[in-house]
């Protein structure tokens, strides 16, 4: 799943199914968490934190609860993420980079929300 956080709610994330790797990032881009989280288990995610989730070998299923009904999420990366909103410019004063590859950093991935692999995707199941 693409890097994300939400801006208003913290998250609970309980896998039924597989293993994931599980990197959290704090609010100043601190890793606070970072190990794979198993089938029977939970992790808490606060809001603001970013979160990475990728599949184990076996895949994996999880449902996610969230402490506001109305959670809103904000991808890193990605056709709707923060840094495809921000104009070429302000990407190429901030990381100091040329324009080609401030652009490069800005349209590299076109995915919503799932990035896949070559041989599978995780993500949510419909119960």
């Amino acid at each position: 799943m693409a890097p994300h956080w939400h801006v208003n709610a913290h998250s609970m994330i309980y896998i039924t199914q597989g293993s994931s790797r599980f990197q959290v990032a704090n609010h100043q881009g601190k890793l606070v968490f970072d190990g794979e989280v198993k089938e029977g288990q939970i992790i808490l995610v606060p809001q603001n934190f970013v979160v990475l989730k990728k599949a184990g070998k076996q895949g994996c299923e999880w449902v996610a609860f969230k402490t506001n009904d109305n959670a809103m999420t904000t991808f890193v990366a990605g056709r709707l993420s923060a840094i495809r909103a921000m104009p070429v410019e302000v990407l190429m004063n901030s990381y100091q980079i040329s324009r080609n590859d401030a652009k490069k950093l800005k349209y590299s991935r076109e995915e919503l929300g799932l990035f896949g692999s070559k041989s599978r995707t995780e993500g949510p199941r419909a119960i």
